[in-house]
């Protein structure tokens, strides 16, 4: 059985391989249910934009239910013209998101990743 997990990522372009080259290597899986919106981070983060963090639920719903994912990366990334902000407010959060990640009881590990302006990926304490 091919194994999933899910992320929920920046739509740039720029940002895409790399989260899939990194969950391909670092957890051995087979495909990335990719969900992107512009500044996801800022969007879980805040809390304001219901009709949005409802979209990325229900996205997350079908990747963990249908297709199994067992991991969600929540990724936040240099460079963002969804949500351009500093390194450290990223961080902050793509941890706060990992909260409201949390609250949707999915039952799977929840990661933060950041991907800085060489479009390296490093994995959130």
């Amino acid at each position: 059985m091919k194994k999933f997990v899910t992320a929920i990522n920046c739509m740039d372009g720029r940002v895409q391989e790399p989260v899939i080259n990194y969950m391909k290597k670092k957890y051995n899986i087979d495909y990335i249910d990719m969900i992107t919106e512009p500044g996801p981070d800022k969007i879980l983060a805040e809390g304001e934009n219901k009709f949005k963090i409802e979209s990325i639920k229900e996205r997350v719903d079908i990747s963990v239910i249908k297709h199994g994912s067992k991991l969600i990366a929540m990724v936040s990334h240099d460079d963002c013209a969804g949500n351009p902000v500093d390194k450290e407010t990223h961080i902050t959060q793509t941890k706060e998101s990992i909260k409201t990640i949390s609250t949707w009881n999915h039952n799977v590990k929840i990661i933060g990743l950041w991907i800085d302006e060489n479009w390296d990926v490093y994995e959130l304490e």
